[in-house]
């Protein structure tokens, strides 16, 4: 099979298919033909040779993808055929990912799919719907009635993170650096966009005063405790990611979290995303009620490479999703 399988650091131009063996079939996993995935920050992170020790050489990229299943053990739980996503678990960093014609995953953690929507929009959703959704219900539980902030709504997660929160019943307040991403925003169903600048504590105590009920954290630690500054009492913030590239806080302790405030993180996989919840939204995709955010769509694995400059660039809204022919 052809995969864009990597034995050292190196530049997005580098990433050429190659013509590997196609995974065996184990015991307890199946074989999926890969019909689309997404591209992430972490694969470019891993390419570039910076990822933590989780992740090793030589190895196949690609943290999350759909497909179709084409090869299972006897009594599985899937069906040769059938339409299937997965992300996470290991993909793409311990285990080889879904940059190839054939992915092999655990059974644990494959979502059956039912939808006759298009693979680029079916490989947009695992990895941000996953993140937002367990952000926000594991680590947030986000209810009807609360007031949202997400901070760093303009990533693929915050996009996403917007749609989840009005579909929990929740008042989402996100923020972006740039005027001229306010219109996508509200597009995605944000209540209230607030430029990320000096003045964003006096827009905030303007347009929620009595304080927020949650906030996802995904720019970094570097607004964190900001951040917490914006909660009412009890108020629950969850860093989930880092997108300004600071993911620790030197010399950190407990007191520095506010008296009667919370702080928790969110890190999960493919068992926070329930089948019933994928499949549902991608019904209301069909039906129109939910967007996606596409960024662009590219075709091959040829032009994975361009995708993952066009990720870094950072010219782009939404995600970045190549599909297989």
């Amino acid at each position: 099979m052809k995969a864009i399988k990597l034995t050292k650091p190196c530049s997005a131009d580098e990433l050429n298919p190659v013509l590997v063996p196609c995974p065996k079939l184990k015991k307890g996993y199946v074989l999926i033909k890969v019909k689309a995935f997404g591209v992430n920050e972490s694969e470019v992170t891993s390419r570039k040779g910076e990822s933590s020790a989780d992740f090793s050489y030589p190895r196949i990229l690609g943290i999350e993808g759909v497909g179709i299943i084409k090869e299972v053990n006897p009594n599985s739980l899937f069906k040769v055929g059938q339409k299937v996503a997965t992300m996470m678990g290991g993909m793409g960093r311990a285990i080889d990912g879904s940059y190839a014609e054939y992915m092999m995953v655990k059974e644990e953690n494959v979502i059956p799919l039912q939808t006759d929507l298009p693979w680029d929009v079916i490989g947009a959703m695992p990895e941000m719907l996953q993140t937002a959704y367990g952000s926000l219900t594991e680590g947030l539980q986000v209810r009807s009635g609360d007031t949202l902030l997400i901070r760093g709504g303009s990533s693929t997660v915050g996009l996403m993170a917007i749609v989840v929160g009005k579909m929990l019943g929740a008042r989402v307040v996100a923020t972006t650096r740039q005027n001229k991403k306010i219109a996508e925003l509200n597009f995605y169903g944000a209540d209230e966009v607030v430029i990320d600048d000096s003045m964003i504590a006096a827009t905030i105590s303007r347009i929620v005063p009595e304080g927020f009920d949650k906030a996802l954290e995904l720019v970094g630690v570097t607004t964190l405790f900001q951040d917490m500054d914006f909660l009412r009492d009890n108020g629950l913030l969850c860093f989930t990611g880092a997108l300004a590239g600071k993911w620790t806080i030197e010399n950190f302790s407990p007191f520095l979290i506010p008296k009667g405030k919370y702080l928790t993180s969110y890190d999960g996989g493919t068992n926070d995303l329930p089948a019933k919840v994928f499949n549902k939204v991608l019904a209301q995709v069909a039906s129109g009620e939910v967007k996606v955010p596409i960024a662009k769509v590219y075709h091959g694995l040829e032009e994975v490479g361009q995708a993952q400059e066009n990720l870094e660039s950072g010219k782009y809204l939404g995600k970045h999703v190549v599909v297989l022919d």
